[in-house]
């Protein structure tokens, strides 16, 4: 399965291929800056599972965290956090439907508790290699 997003203008397409490791919120105060939001949807899939297909985004830190994002119209496309071989994924440009959370990430920074029945990690999740604790939300 495979599956075409892009940008607000279009210049810059990405494709997704196969299924994403995980589909989350993400609360670090990395994206928190750069998104100017409280959190984060996201889908994470393996690096090699995002190829670009058309235009040529521009690649920045603020922090850590390399990011792609649009030159045109200033999208954020993905990012990707050190040392997991992962591209974070910007949910919002997913078709209708297909963003399906299973859990928070990076509460430590969250700004407020959501309260949403998901499980909401401190830090990162085993799967990412984080401790699975916990938020006593």
């Amino acid at each position: 399965m495979t599956t075409t997003i892009g940008c607000l203008c279009g210049a810059v397409k990405l494709e997704l291929s196969g299924a994403a490791m995980a589909h989350l919120y993400c609360h670090c105060d990395d994206c928190q800056r750069v998104h100017g939001a409280a959190y984060l949807p996201a889908v994470m899939y393996r690096a090699s599972q995002v190829r670009l297909v058309a235009g040529e985004p521009v690649l920045w830190k603020l922090k850590t965290t390399a990011r792609a994002t649009c030159r045109e119209c200033g999208t954020r496309l993905y990012a990707e956090p050190p040392g997991l071989g992962v591209r974070s994924v910007t949910a919002t440009l997913l078709p209708e439907g297909m963003f399906q959370p299973t859990f928070h990430m990076q509460c430590q920074h969250a700004l407020l508790p959501v309260r949403d029945g998901l499980p909401h990690y401190k830090g990162y999740p085993k799967m990412f290699g984080g401790s699975d604790d916990v938020m006593p939300w």
